[in-house]
């Protein structure tokens, strides 16, 4: 239970709703114990009618039962002087059946009363269930939103997805039917129990002479339950992982015709977790016929030691007695039978609790130290900045340095592997360096807000991603809705040379994507990234290789457009193209994490270094494709 600890806040907070499911509990389970009552009133009432019916006439008397007196007192029918009134076995009969019909009538009441109260129970705990699995789920996605690179780096999406869905949806089953039913089992046991006591101690002493055999059974498998249900989660992840990556990589598997080698794949995980599945199955099958074999002996008792005493003439055991006990332990049946099924829900809730702590429990590492720049004006400086990445333990950039005034333009080059793209997740700040410092406008970029940065950043990266939606809404992504959104979207887009493809397709900018951007090119997705970038008129524009999709011609008219669009703003142009980078300000060249050289376009030509052999080959590649 240690791992369910955690979830008290949310019981903390609905904890009304919780009382007052508790007092429908009592209300529907006072009303459920009281019916054996009637049944026994009335087999003892139809008992002693047969006996009176044996005596002579004067001496004939029936009692009047117990449920009826307040009943009585209520309505001040004569039901006392009826009952003496058994001039023949005619009159006795009629009396009988009479008052057995009134507590027939008072059976059928209880029950409705029961059923009524067991809805309204349902209508509270349960709906508590699904209030705090809405707020864990969001607890758990806002928790995931905060984290930073890295962590997505060692989880795979199938991991993430499956805890959010199948392990919040396990722990929901213990918010819910678990505390529901454990709740009604003790109170059902201990009203029971009260009035067996109250009727006859020794029998109810047999009655419940099996039930200690049940808790050492239930504490037993309780923990081979949890074990197997941690097993069952996790091989559900590795099977949603699966069949995520399967999804997100169809184009490829279709393009090698490895659809067999993916199908096989998931058979075998499928196959290991339907074995772990049956496993963990097997040792729930256990808990029903067990407590129905205990409880089936706890009334065979019930009725062989009443009998034997019936039979010795025990004045405290009648046959509605028996009849009484009998009920009350088939009442019991149900709740007791529900121990072994609340208690895997237990351990399985347990299991996932634990898996969902681990995300939980997971510290963000980017996280605001201070708010000591309100307004970002876009002057970079990197200050012998060293980066390693955490998890490979590959050193990106070592000692670099440089400075970019606000509204300055710097171009990066590179060979891949060069850290071009490091540079760009530092000055976004998805990583905090190893050494040196980063700062924005002379502001250590640790000591400014999270939310200030990246909102004043307009960042296209190399790996576009665009959600399932309506073009419209992929480039208005960072916008409220305003009046003039529209005329804002169509604005960015021809910056972006992409409203002539847009307009083309049959719904124009309210064509809906598919996954990941799907329905368009390579470089229309990567110029419908541009434009959302560009729509918040940010301060400092990151652009990571953003035109290697589109031809040499598109790429001019693009940076054509831009520079209007990145007057006035720093800019940091991010590109193995000579071409997109030599009206920049200043570039850097980058070798293997070390900045090589930096200058001008026409500076790095003139001193015939690593840039001026890249612009070289590249016009040696231009003049071969010509």
């Amino acid at each position: 239970m240690r791992p369910l600890l955690k979830l008290n806040p949310y019981f903390a907070k609905y904890r009304w709703h919780i009382l007052l499911g508790t007092v429908f509990i009592v209300l529907s389970n006072l009303f459920a114990v009281y019916s054996p009552q009637v049944v026994r009133e009335a087999i003892d009432l139809i008992a002693e009618g047969i006996k009176q019916m044996a005596l002579p006439v004067d001496q004939r008397s029936l009692p009047v039962p117990e449920m009826l007196h307040v009943w009585v007192g209520w309505t001040g029918i004569d039901l006392a002087g009826r009952l003496q009134d058994l001039h023949d076995d005619s009159a006795v009969a009629a009396t009988v059946v009479w008052i057995a019909g009134i507590l027939g009538l008072l059976y059928l009441v209880f029950a409705l009363l029961k059923g009524f109260f067991m809805f309204l129970m349902r209508q509270t705990i349960i709906v508590v269930s699904r209030l705090i699995e809405y707020d864990l789920k969001n607890t758990v996605f806002d928790h995931y939103q905060r984290l930073d690179r890295a962590f997505y780096k060692r989880n795979s999406t199938g991991d993430l997805m499956n805890r959010i869905s199948e392990d919040v949806g396990k722990v929901r089953m213990y918010l819910g039917p678990a505390v529901m039913y454990t709740i009604n089992l003790v109170v059902l046991f201990v009203m029971c129990i009260g009035f067996m006591l109250h009727v006859n101690a020794e029998l109810t002493l047999w009655t419940l002479a099996p039930l200690p055999v049940m808790s050492v059974v239930i504490y037993y498998v309780s923990d081979v339950i949890n074990r197997r249900s941690m097993e069952v989660q996790e091989q559900q992840s590795k099977l949603s992982t699966l069949a995520q990556e399967s999804f997100s990589g169809i184009r490829v598997l279709k393009a090698y015709a490895k659809e067999p080698m993916a199908v096989d794949r998931f058979a075998e995980t499928a196959a290991t977790y339907r074995d772990r599945s049956l496993a963990q199955a097997k040792v729930d099958a256990l808990f029903m016929p067990a407590i129905m074999l205990l409880i089936g002996l706890s009334t065979v008792l019930t009725i062989f030691i009443g009998g034997m005493k019936l039979i010795q003439g025990d004045p405290s055991v009648t046959v509605g007695n028996i009849a009484e006990f009998v009920i009350y332990v088939n009442m019991l049946t149900w709740p007791f039978a529900s121990v072994g099924w609340v208690t895997s829900l237990i351990q399985q809730a347990s299991a996932s609790m634990v898996r969902i702590n681990e995300f939980l429990d997971t510290p963000p590492a980017i996280v605001d130290v201070a708010d000591d720049l309100r307004e970002i004006q876009g002057a970079i400086e990197f200050r012998n900045v060293t980066f390693t990445y955490p998890d490979t333990g590959i050193t990106a950039l070592n000692n670099v340095s440089f400075k970019v005034p606000a509204g300055g333009t710097l171009a990066i080059v590179g060979h891949t592997g060069s850290g071009k793209s490091t540079i760009a997740e530092l000055i976004g700040r998805m990583f905090d360096v190893t050494s040196g410092t980063v700062l924005i406008d002379g502001v250590p970029i640790q000591r400014i807000k999270l939310e200030t940065l990246r909102s004043r950043l307009g960042f296209v990266p190399q790996d576009v991603f665009l959600f399932s939606d309506t073009i419209r809404n992929n480039i208005a992504f960072r916008l409220e809705a305003s009046d003039d959104l529209n005329e804002r979207v169509e604005q960015a887009a021809r910056a972006a040379q992409v409203h002539d493809n847009i307009v083309d397709f049959p719904n124009g900018y309210d064509t809906l994507l598919g996954e990941r951007g799907i329905t368009l090119s390579g470089g229309q997705k990567q110029r419908v990234s541009i434009a959302r970038a560009i729509i918040g008129r940010p301060r400092i524009l990151l652009f990571d290789d953003a035109l290697s999709a589109v031809d040499t011609a598109t790429e001019e008219a693009i940076l054509r457009e831009l520079r209007g669009v990145m007057k006035g703003r720093t800019t940091v142009i991010i590109s193995h193209r000579i071409s997109a980078v030599r009206d920049a300000d200043h570039i850097i060249v980058l070798d293997h994490g070390r900045l090589v050289e930096a200058g001008t376009h026409a500076e790095l030509l003139k001193r015939g270094g690593p840039y001026a052999q890249l612009h070289e080959e590249q016009l040696l590649e231009e003049a071969k494709s010509a």
